[in-house]
């Protein structure tokens, strides 16, 4: 498994590894197992590490080659995923899942085969597979086919929680629970470093990697004690919008006619600040934010951040951020220009305005600070092809945004 994890860029944490071994141990005992935990706690990881270990023994008949087949339970209707019957004409049309059952039952391979649920569990559709997890070990369709798993099948479920599943499903299934904070976000930061040393020259990443985990291992420390957020979050998810930000602004330099120029460094510091800045306050409420803003400040210059805002880290020595800011007023009134490795405030950074002349009164979109850098990271996230939630009560120009972003 430990060399599983380093084929997949995976990083073999311990207690990672002790969760792929339960999940190898309730295989053995149960055909029907769920996987319970948060987003970020490791569950599609563990169960391809496995995947992957039990695949690359050739050696032990015991361990043989593993199939998977994901189904997104809620992406679909009931009648989409175990079939149904025609009325006029009394045709019956078989599902998603009662295809994909009938093709692993009925194949003569050796290969194990994993049917594993990616999807919120609920009454609407679990119900009807309490015959497939019990010991009949058969999904029973209303057309009155009986279709019975291999030997070789498991049927899976990913899912967060298990708040709509009814005791009868729960007990017909073997449990592993997984937890972000068993995970931490440090692996996130490890296999996101790894993976960038193909353009990137390697001293430079472990110098970039070492103070990205300073800096990171602050942050988070930081908003867990005075920061608040409109959505739910965790400490993965802050390091996750982290490292996406900072990979926007170095991704390119992995095309084959680009390559890293000579101030790579000088640009991943440069980055690490504003991905900082805007991948973890961003998310944060305009209350608090300010007092992000004097955190960070203080992280750049080297302050004892740890002692001045008495965050429980442990004893850190404090490293001075390389960066070309200059003199600002606040962090988030500048944004950093990645070609001349500048910080110009934010009004700085598009042409001046102009009123258009053939568009109505309600078509003029005067900008701001605020929608300039809301625009700007907006068009950094998409054009690197990067997911993007956009957050604000009612009122607050987000459709108005998005709009004039896509137009």
């Amino acid at each position: 498994m430990h060399d599983s994890c380093v084929h997949l860029n995976l990083q073999p944490k311990k207690e990672f590894l002790f969760k792929c071994i339960q999940l190898f141990e309730t295989i053995m005992v149960r055909h029907g197992l769920m996987l319970v935990g948060g987003a970020y706690s490791g569950k599609t990881c563990v169960i391809k590490v496995l995947q992957h270990a039990m695949s690359s023994i050739k050696d032990n008949p015991e361990f043989q080659k593993v199939l998977c087949y994901y189904i997104n339970p809620k992406s679909i209707t009931q009648d989409q995923l175990y079939g149904s019957m025609n009325k006029d004409t009394n045709e019956w049309t078989d599902g998603v899942l009662a295809i994909k059952i009938r093709d692993c039952a009925e194949a003569i391979t050796p290969d194990r085969k994993w049917v594993i649920f990616d999807g919120p569990v609920d009454a609407v559709w679990i119900e009807n597979m309490n015959t497939v997890l019990d010991d009949n070990k058969k999904l029973c369709l209303n057309s009155g086919q009986i279709i019975k798993l291999s030997p070789q099948m498991t049927i899976m479920f990913e899912v967060e929680d298990l708040q709509e599943a009814s005791p009868a499903t729960v007990s017909r299934c073997g449990m592993v629970l997984l937890e972000p904070k068993e995970l931490g976000h440090n692996v996130l930061i490890k296999s996101y470093f790894n993976g960038i040393t193909k353009y990137i020259d390697e001293k430079v990443v472990r110098r970039v990697e070492k103070l990205f985990e300073y800096v990171a291992d602050l942050c988070v420390e930081f908003t867990a004690l005075y920061s608040k957020f409109p959505v739910v979050t965790g400490p993965n998810f802050l390091i996750h919008n982290m490292i996406q930000l900072f990979d926007c602004h170095v991704r390119e330099w992995d095309q084959e006619d680009v390559k890293a120029p000579k101030d790579a460094e000088e640009v991943c510091y440069n980055a690490l600040i504003f991905s900082a800045i805007w991948g973890i306050g961003g998310q944060i409420d305009e209350h608090t934010r300010p007092k992000f803003d004097e955190f960070i400040q203080d992280l750049i210059i080297g302050e004892e951040v740890v002692e001045k805002y008495k965050l429980d880290t442990g004893a850190i020595e404090p490293l001075k951020v390389p960066n070309k800011m200059g003199d600002f007023r606040s962090c988030f009134e500048i944004g950093f220009n990645k070609d001349n490795c500048t910080w110009p405030n934010w009004t700085k950074m598009v042409a001046p305005y102009k009123t258009p002349l053939d568009c109505t009164y309600s078509e003029v979109i005067v900008p701001t600070m605020d929608s300039i850098r809301i625009n700007y990271l907006i068009n950094k996230l998409l054009m690197n092809t990067k997911h993007t939630l956009i957050v604000g009560a009612t009122g607050t120009g987000k459709s108005v945004i998005i709009n004039n972003e896509l137009s």
